[in-house]
């Protein structure tokens, strides 16, 4: 069972959080919205499973390589 760990690619704010942990999703599906100057940018996962944790909330500041969430594949 591989685990994947999704991190921020850029200083920015969450803006909008979309899944909780237990969510199952699609690959390419949106688990966060990251908003930096003014845009807003989908945080995509790479394959299908289930959100193992979130380590994120509405409005928090993130550094790049911050990390977002995990999914289990499978």
């Amino acid at each position: 069972m591989a685990v994947q760990e999704i991190h921020a690619e850029m200083v920015s704010s969450v803006w909008k959080v979309l899944v909780s942990p237990g969510s199952e999703v699609a690959a390419g599906d949106t688990l966060v919205i990251l908003e930096s100057m003014k845009m807003e940018i989908p945080v995509l996962t790479e394959h299908a499973g289930r959100v193992g944790e979130l380590h994120v909330v509405e409005g928090e500041v993130l550094q790049e390589g911050d990390l977002i969430a995990t999914v289990v594949d499978g």
